[in-house]
């Protein structure tokens, strides 16, 4: 019996070539990518009103009995009207419905039904205009809470939920619970049908709990079993010996002396490239601390040792960047250096393949580039280390691919993303951990206040300043646009907990500035500026171009999404101003700072609240925030974010107005920070469990789960 990941969409009734493609563009292609296309959210419709106490600002839950026969009227052509009125105790309402003629048959007089929308009100007359209607009896409650999915043109949310319905039917009879059952009975966990079900059509609130309590521990679980395979499998190979670890002559061309912890962390990677095991290690710290000249120093020793070394970035523009910095100084060393990404020329990429592959005098030393480093056609002809930056934005496949392909080299990860210990010994579970916790000597601190819309006007003031001195200036947004914010009447899955399930209490939202509105409001407050903006949206030539007339000083203010985050060095920007500064993690907000501080102009930090005080951000938001205005170690910062728990997490990319928490290592529901206690029993069960038996021979299902998420070939990830 073939697998659900093995059935295509177009099995279930109704998904011909147009739905199909329309699914294909959310990245659903089977039955089993749609039963994990999780909600988004869920409509809260348990709690119902009367008709007297309906607001006109929300959408509504009524239950009401259909007091008259439906009537069609024609408007016009192509437009007709079905009208009746409902009733409670409380009122009676009209109800109206735009050509859906075929409804006319659903309502009879007498019959009951909770119905769903906005209620709009003419003096004491009140209408509903299309809601959605379920039919009610009192004897079998509806279920409280409906899903809300993601859409695209060609699909609704009723296509949707007809689709998955069909395809949890196929669920019963070919999804196997890959879980064993002992640490299902140990941690109380559901069945992963169960879980499914109830994920995508929640009986209540405490079986929607249940229901993401399994699959965050399946994502954490599948995760680590996947990390623990490949690390063990990569002790079977053999790396390149670089027994001479000197690099005295590229030290003696900086312009500057190592700081202790860059020491520390060259020498840890001097005595793993000595020996004949692969490494594998990470080097974590806060931006501009100095991770690339380590990395710098890994790739000379792999040259030093007759061997090659490949450096991939995560974008074009960084990729350039770090070519910028590094070649003068290879070059200097008589080393061959070279740039590889996708924008170059067909003949251009053929010539570096045919170098890059060469064993004679032409033969690159060190190439830096994007993901085209892993494109078809691009061979070593002895490559000895393989580094990635910025390590979360880029698979764990990814790296791994580039390292496989390679004859299992030395690899050397680095992210700007400083956490705490115990999350990255976790998260990182098969890389060995360098931390780089101090800053070079000269770089400035970066003075940060919190303030409200109150101070909208001096802000301005401020930005104007700024430019007017010479300096630039990002401005950081939540949302790409405005109509990026989830509705009043929404549950977040970051709302559901597993201790009280759902909290009754409304969180008060704040309007989201967008990064495209913004910038043409603040054009049009200052027209003597030159403003621009960027987003992940964007094409990513669009995006280049962009970054790279703010590097050249042509823009004035950046007005942007968490893109920058990981980003360019613009030694003359001077400010940066994060909106909605409280949807954000408080590591996310320090990245961001990291941004400027980095040339000899004063910086400075403004973070916006999105409330007109700051009274009204609460005291855990505010308390946040202000360790933000006092403290300046991204290490400390990380810690206080685990422990305040706040609405930012350490890995967030997303620029949505939710900010939604899933991290960037392919969790679709789990969050490192908040489900932290859930994430130690996954990643310990999962460890006992390879240690015991890295084939997983005793559990064929589990293994071939594990092989399907990560695409494993030969027992590799890759």
């Amino acid at each position: 019996m073939k697998s659900i990941h093995e059935i295509p969409i177009t099995s279930l009734y109704g998904v011909g070539k147009a739905k199909a493609s329309a699914y294909a563009s959310l990245g659903v292609e089977t039955v089993g990518d749609l039963l994990y296309f999780f909600p988004r959210a869920y409509e809260n419709r348990g709690f119902t009103v009367p008709l007297s106490a309906a607001r006109e600002d929300i959408k509504n839950a009524i239950i009401m009995t259909v007091a008259t026969e439906p009537r069609v009227s024609l408007i016009r052509r192509g437009m007709s009207l079905l009208k009746f009125r409902a009733f409670d105790e409380s009122g009676s309402c009209e109800i109206t419905y735009f050509n859906q003629n075929y409804l006319k048959d659903k309502f009879h007089v007498g019959s009951t039904f909770r119905f769903w929308g906005k209620v709009e009100r003419q003096g004491k007359k009140i209408s509903m205009t299309s809601p959605m209607a379920e039919a009610y009896t009192e004897s079998v409650p509806l279920p409280p809470l409906a899903s809300i999915y993601k859409l695209t043109e060609g699909l609704s949310q009723k296509v949707i939920s007809t689709h998955i319905e069909a395809a949890l039917t196929l669920a019963r009879e070919s999804l196997p619970d890959y879980l064993p059952e002992r640490i299902r009975e140990k941690y109380s966990l559901c069945t992963l049908h169960f879980a499914l079900e109830q994920i995508h059509s929640p009986s209540d609130y405490q079986s929607l709990a249940l229901a993401k309590r399994r699959l965050v521990f399946d994502e954490f679980f599948l995760f680590a079993a996947g990390i623990g395979r490949s690390s063990g499998e990569t002790q079977r190979y053999k790396a390149p010996v670089c027994s001479d670890g000197d690099v005295t002559p590229l030290l003696n061309l900086l312009p500057y002396k190592l700081t202790g912890a860059q020491s520390r962390a060259i020498d840890d990677i001097r005595r793993d490239m000595a020996q004949n095991i692969p490494m594998g290690r990470i080097i974590i710290g806060d931006v501009g601390c100095g991770k690339t000249v380590c990395a710098a120093a890994a790739m000379y020793i792999s040259v030093k040792n007759g061997h090659q070394a490949a450096l991939m970035a995560p974008t074009e523009i960084l990729a350039n960047q770090h070519y910028a910095d590094l070649s003068p100084i290879f070059e200097r060393l008589g080393i061959k250096c070279a740039l590889l990404t996708g924008s170059l020329t067909p003949a251009k990429k053929r010539r570096l393949h045919e170098q890059i592959a060469s064993t004679g005098e032409d033969r690159i030393d060190i190439v830096i580039g994007t993901q085209a480093l892993i494109s078809e056609g691009v061979k070593f002809s002895d490559a000895g280390l393989v580094i990635t930056d910025e390590q979360h934005r880029f698979g764990v496949g990814q790296r791994a691919a580039l390292s496989e392909r390679n004859n299992h080299t030395h690899v050397l990860v680095m992210s700007a993303t400083p956490i705490p210990r115990s999350l990255a010994l976790v998260m990182y579970g098969d890389l060995k951990l360098s931390k780089i916790d101090e800053m070079p000597a000269g770089r400035q601190r970066v003075d940060t206040f919190l303030v409200d819309e109150g101070y909208r006007a001096r802000l301005d003031g401020f930005i104007k300043k700024n430019v007017a001195e010479g300096g630039q200036v990002y401005i950081v947004c939540p949302a790409v646009e405005e109509a990026e914010e989830e509705a009043e009447d929404e549950i977040l899955f970051s709302d559901i907990g597993f201790d009280n399930y759902f909290s009754k209490e409304k969180k008060e939202k704040t309007p989201l500035k967008a990064a495209t509105q913004y910038a043409d409001e603040l054009a049009a407050r200052m027209p003597e500026l030159n403003i621009a903006y960027v987003h992940g949206r964007m094409k990513v030539k669009d995006k280049d171009a962009v970054m790279e007339r703010f590097v050249r000083g042509e823009i004035d203010v950046l007005v942007s999404t968490t893109v920058i985050e990981v980003g360019v060095n613009v030694p003359n920007a001077s400010l940066m101003i994060v909106e909605n500064a409280e949807r954000f993690g408080l590591s996310q907000l320090h990245q961001l700072r990291g941004r400027v501080g980095r040339g000899k102009r004063k910086s400075y930090c403004v973070l916006v609240s999105g409330t007109p005080t700051l009274a009204g951000l609460g005291e855990t938001a505010t308390k946040r925030l202000r360790t933000m205005c006092n403290s300046y170690n991204g290490f400390e910062i990380a810690e206080e974010d685990l422990k305040l728990r706040g609405p930012g997490d350490f890995l967030s990319t997303s620029t949505s107005s939710a900010i939604r928490q899933s991290g960037d290592i392919g969790f679709k529901l789990a969050d490192m920070c908040e489900d932290t206690s859930l994430m130690t029993d996954a990643f310990s069960e999962a460890g006992a469990l390879i240690s015991a038996d890295r084939q997983l021979a005793a559990y064929p299902e589990l293994s071939q789960e594990i092989n399907r998420i990560f695409a494993i070939r030969s027992d590799v990830i890759n």
